[in-house]
């Protein structure tokens, strides 16, 4: 009887395709047993749960490593991460439900020695191995230069995806995308359709040569037009933007009209950890941490064709908890293999934990600061960018200190640049200040960079994070006298390669502008063989007034909180 009705519906299938040029007579389809068109047709009646597994920001963190968790208001520390152990991970999630779809949202390819030793190329293999269904470049995949990243991205078995990154063709031409704008997986009867973003601001917020031969553009210059194309061509029951713009970025892109029709972004680059969506205008919106050290998880229930509940969970990948997975662990030994040597060798050591977790001052940044300011003390004010990239370094050996490795110092320097002196006058530098400031703590989401406040040595600020535009810094003096809006002082940064010879650590209109003969990481080198071991308590050169120093993101007005 069921088997009748079942020819029946199939038959009334084949007449409809008669008058019919969107769907074809099933009995011109070769190949498709009766049996197998029956069970497709009547899947999207049943109900099933779909699951979509989230990475991003790895930064070629292949072991398991300290991380910082903000718990009853003081830090804790415990080991998560780990290739080897997110594969675990994923393939016991896999195994609990076969409709999961696995992807990466960018920083795959920089952050570690190895990367560096390799230009990338040591995480092909493994990413590879790891199976995943998607990938999305972010801000930092470009580090190699294009041609690269191109090499790179393509050697991934998975598709890539991208709709804002153009080939450039030379005087601000645009040319096609780099990478295909968006992904569909068919599954349980519905579509869902996945859309991808990276940061536009990679040029100016990293060094423009990186990204030379490409052009980025905002997402919502044609998030409508794709959504169109999703929703009403690709017929999608559900669409999710998977993005690397920070979090910040990606709660203002929730909330345009652009993103109507986007039911979820998926999103990465500020290492945030949102273990419950941040409901928004248009689209809920998340952020699984970075490291390795968090998988985001998002279950979809599917009934009749159309995705008819959602839930989200953070889950830390406990590595103390898990086995590792052998062949991962295999690929990994081997991967790191001649390297391992060198990037495990101890150059120096700290008396306290290692960590870059907080908006404002670090230990991290404190030892880039101290060693900069050891090798050049005549310089007045020496700085570093606001880094977020670095697991925390807390386990000590059996010194009873904490080692710090070559490896380490590329975890906190992957790019080992030039430092650069140059000349800034106080008025300069108070207006940067306050540049730099605005890109952090913006009342405009949208205007927010991903990075944070800048960090110094040899001049102490005083700031109201929440004050409007040019109101932010209250006071500002160098060795205890209060800036001189017209004395030049003395400068120090690295050099962003590609950058113009009168501009520093974003700052324009500099003079005197000069290369030295050191390198970010020679001057650590040589200032922990001397220093060793070092106490990089922060200093409080910056100073918030109007928030705790232990800021821990730079996002408001949502219901959030980073622990």
């Amino acid at each position: 009887m069921e088997n009748n009705k079942r020819r029946d519906f199939i038959k009334s299938l084949g007449l409809l395709g008669i008058g019919s040029a969107i769907v074809s007579p099933l009995s011109a389809i070769a190949d498709i047993s009766e049996e197998a068109v029956t069970e497709s047709v009547f899947e999207a009646n049943k109900t099933s749960t779909i699951s979509i597994l989230q990475t991003t920001d790895v930064h070629c963190q292949i072991h398991s490593h300290d991380e910082l968790f903000w718990e009853n208001n003081k830090a804790v520390f415990r080991k998560t991460g780990g290739y080897a152990y997110m594969a675990t991970m994923l393939n016991d999630l896999k195994k609990k439900n076969p409709n999961t779809f696995v992807i990466d949202t960018g920083d795959m390819f920089q952050g570690s020695e190895l990367s560096v030793k390799t230009t990338g190329k040591a995480f092909v293999p493994i990413l590879n191995a790891l199976n995943y269904d998607l990938y999305l470049p972010g801000n930092w995949e470009v580090i190699y230069g294009k041609k690269n990243m191109q090499t790179l991205m393509g050697a991934l078995n998975a598709p890539k995806i991208c709709a804002n990154m153009y080939h450039d063709l030379g005087e601000g031409k645009k040319g096609e995308l780099i990478f295909q704008p968006y992904n569909i997986w068919n599954v349980a009867g519905v579509k869902i359709g996945f859309l991808g973003y990276t940061d536009p601001l990679v040029p100016i917020r990293q060094s423009p040569n990186y990204s030379k031969g490409i052009i980025y553009t905002k997402p919502e210059e044609n998030l409508s037009h794709y959504v169109d194309v999703l929703k009403n061509q690709e017929q999608c029951s559900f669409i999710i933007i998977i993005a690397h713009l920070g979090l910040s970025q990606q709660i203002s892109l929730a909330n345009m009209s652009e993103c109507e029709g986007v039911n979820y972004i998926l999103g990465g680059d500020t290492h945030e950890r949102v273990r419950n969506p941040i409901v928004c205008k248009y689209s809920k919106v998340v952020e699984p941490g970075a490291f390795g050290s968090f998988i985001g998880k998002l279950d979809l229930t599917v009934e009749n064709g159309k995705v008819i509940k959602d839930s989200y969970e953070l889950l830390e990948v406990a590595s103390s908890e898990l086995k590792p997975d052998k062949n991962i662990q295999k690929l990994l030994d081997a991967n790191e293999g001649v390297f391992k040597e060198h990037i495990n060798q101890i150059v120096g050591y700290s008396t306290i934990p290692l960590y870059r977790y907080f908006v404002v001052e670090n230990p991290i940044d404190t030892i880039i600061l101290n060693a900069l300011n050891w090798k050049f003390p005549e310089i007045d004010i020496v700085l570093s960018n606001g880094f977020r990239f670095c697991p925390p370094l807390t386990t000590p050996d059996h010194t009873g200190n904490i080692p710090i490795t070559n490896g380490f110092i590329f975890d906190m320097l992957p790019v080992d640049s030039v430092v650069r002196t140059a000349k800034a006058s106080g008025k300069q530098l108070r207006e940067w200040l306050e540049k730099e400031l605005n890109n952090v703590f913006a009342k405009d989401a949208s205007k927010r960079f991903g990075g944070w406040v800048i960090k110094f040595k040899g001049m102490e600020v005083s700031f109201n994070a929440f004050a409007e535009m040019g109101k932010r810094v209250q006071s500002a003096t160098i060795k205890g006298k209060e800036l001189d809006p017209d004395k030049l002082y003395s400068i120090l940064a690295c050099e962003r390669d590609g950058d113009p010879a009168d501009m520093l650590c974003r700052m324009k209109g500099v003079t005197d502008a000069k290369n030295t003969t050191s390198t970010l990481h020679t001057v650590m080198l040589d200032y922990l063989k001397v220093n060793s071991p070092i106490t990089p308590t922060p200093p409080h050169n910056a100073k918030i007034l109007d928030a705790p120093d232990t800021l821990l993101s730079q996002v408001t007005g949502v219901d959030y909180q980073f622990r």
